[in-house]
């Protein structure tokens, strides 16, 4: 185990690294590293303060980087606690897969095999090896977004190192396949598409000039096509989502295709810094069953989708490992993730149901990319778990709220509210 203490703005840091088995069925075998943050008030530093472990969305994204303590969920938490920030195995600073890295593997099961690895019950185990390392009797945890399904897996193998969870739009389906997730999702994507054009009913105008001249080459040599336009989609489940995708359309004037818009649409649609969103992105949903590239078969179901500028939102499809660089080296391998039957389960529902830690959750009403009616079927089949179902925020909620909506969650798992 490695430390490094340095200040930053308001803010005392720790850098960890610990080595870990990279199978922890197998601790004796091969080991990788994975990287954590603490960080924690400089007023405070010396006080045996309570953790509180930042579970970050994704998969397959690395933990915030601060650049001060002002304001913020990191805010509102360095009031009282010790925070850590957890670069899950893959991503960051812990033994990262990149692009580079994938295509090194010797071999394209074994690539398979050790993307198989990099589960939320593989984040579980790590936390629970670096919380004995630090020597933390049991610790609070923050789950956002895909950090809200790794708490699940948590509080469904090792309780014992929980004294309360916080969830921000991240309540899954405890038995929802991926097949039901997107039956789910296309239509509150659709939906929000339907807004998004009438808030700014001109820039389907502009999509469809843009979309006339495509494919064209992006700066980095990947053809920018009509489908990989499509996902900009992405972006309108975030708060700020819709002005993000207007203004960028506004980089293309009467659909000109300038050096600034499609630098701009190749970093949104590149996958250079997260490949391993797109690549686990339905493993998370694969329980004892193939997910059999599950988005891109629902869209048969979904005629809608035949009009090229109906955008799609976080679906991974298969063509994406053909036309993005970034993902070329993981194509053979996420076919074989797709085919994959034996996954082990991520919950335990009657352990869930028999809960005793504390739990709160924010539910999302208008949440794009995870379903409100299948998290709350798991809110009330999980015990010691408070909701509170809000539209006043979508799925960025955590961030874009200040502190307001981690204060809200502590209030409602201490029985304050």
């Amino acid at each position: 185990m490695i430390h490094a203490s340095y200040r930053m703005p308001g803010l005392v840091v720790t850098d960890h690294v610990f080595t870990v088995p990279l199978d922890h069925a197998d601790p004796g075998g091969r080991t990788i590293e994975v990287f954590a943050r603490e960080v924690a008030d400089p007023a405070r530093s010396g006080e045996q303060l309570p953790w509180l472990l930042y579970l970050q969305g994704g998969p397959g994204g690395k933990s915030p980087r601060p650049l001060n303590a002002s304001g913020g969920w990191l805010g509102q938490a360095l009031r009282t606690h010790r925070v850590l920030l957890l670069d899950q195995r893959g991503t960051g600073r812990s033994t990262p897969l990149t692009a580079r890295e994938a295509a090194r593997f010797p071999g394209t099961e074994a690539l398979a095999e050790y993307l198989g690895l990099l589960r939320a019950d593989a984040i579980v185990a790590d936390a629970e090896l670096i919380r004995r390392r630090l020597g933390v009797e049991s610790w609070e945890t923050l789950g956002q977004s895909y950090g809200g399904f790794v708490t699940l897996s948590y509080l469904s193998t090792a309780p014992e190192g929980l004294r309360a969870c916080y969830i921000t739009g991240g309540l899954p389906g405890l038995t929802a396949t991926a097949d039901e997730v997107y039956a789910a999702t296309y239509p509150r994507v659709r939906d929000k598409v339907a807004a998004y054009y009438a808030r700014y009913p001109g820039d389907r105008a502009v999509l469809a000039r843009i979309a006339e001249q495509l494919p064209v080459r992006l700066p980095d040599g990947d053809q920018l096509t009509v489908r990989r336009l499509r996902t900009l989609g992405l972006l309108l489940g975030m708060g700020e989502g819709a002005e993000r995708l207007h203004w960028l359309l506004d980089e293309a004037p009467d659909g000109r295709l300038g050096a600034t818009f499609l630098h701009q649409v190749q970093q949104l649609t590149g996958f250079t810094d997260n490949p391993l969103f797109a690549v686990l992105q339905e493993t998370i949903y694969g329980q004892g069953a193939a997910t059999r590239w599950a988005a891109d078969r629902a869209l048969a179901d979904h005629p809608e989708y035949a009009d090229p500028l109906q955008l799609t939102g976080e679906m991974v499809y298969p063509w994406m490992f053909e036309e993005i660089s970034a993902l070329r080296p993981f194509a053979a391998a996420a076919d074989l993730l797709a085919a994959r039957t034996d996954w082990p389960a991520l919950y335990d529902p009657a352990r869930l149901a028999a809960n005793r830690v504390p739990v709160a959750a924010a539910v999302y009403h208008d949440d794009m990319y995870v379903d409100a009616g299948l998290s709350l079927r798991t809110a009330r089949a999980v015990g010691g778990l408070r909701t509170w179902v809000t539209n006043e925020w979508e799925h960025d909620g955590v961030t874009a709220s200040g502190g307001r909506v981690l204060a809200r969650l502590m209030d409602l798992a201490a029985g304050r509210v």
